[in-house]
């Protein structure tokens, strides 16, 4: 997986290199989400969260944004095996500069390809039920993408392809 964009939405600040990080697999009807350490080494599953109204969803994340002090956000960007950006990648850099916006806090965003399949192959070792499945799927996803970005030496640079 690979950084797929500088810095960006609306809070310009620099990204943080301490304290939490919130890891995002977007999603237009489900949200997976992931936490990392202060020390940024380490991301784990946090929820799954069915999206509602706007208001409602800038409410549920906001809480968890204040509650674990967020310094920064990653938010899986599903780019097509080209490298190239579709529409669901357009929508979820929206979804990420919104979040920048009303948290006030820096987005990067970051090539999750394979991060669902990955998920769920490892759930599927795991003999989980195809409907227990649902419950672990999306946290999970969010947390091999923000894994990912923390495992990266290159996560401040912007790639090659963009």
């Amino acid at each position: 997986m690979n950084d797929t964009s500088e810095i960006s939405g609306p809070c310009k600040a620099d990204f943080p290199t301490e304290g939490r990080l919130l890891g995002l697999d977007y999603g237009t009807k489900r949200v997976g989400i992931a936490i990392s350490t202060a020390e940024q080494n380490i991301a784990s599953p946090l929820d799954n969260y069915t999206r509602q109204t706007s208001e409602q969803d800038q409410k549920h994340l906001q809480k968890i944004i204040t509650e674990y002090q967020c310094r920064g956000l990653v938010v899986g960007l599903p780019v097509h095996m080209s490298g190239d950006e579709g529409q669901k990648a357009k929508e979820a850099r929206r979804f990420g500069d919104w979040i920048s916006q009303f948290a006030g806090i820096p987005v990067r965003y970051w090539d999750e390809r394979y991060s669902s399949a990955t998920a769920e192959e490892f759930l599927m070792n795991l003999n989980i039920s195809r409907n227990k499945r649902k419950a672990y799927l999306d946290k999970l996803a969010a947390q091999i993408i923000l894994q990912s970005f923390l495992d990266s030496p290159n996560r401040d640079q912007k790639p090659e392809s963009f």
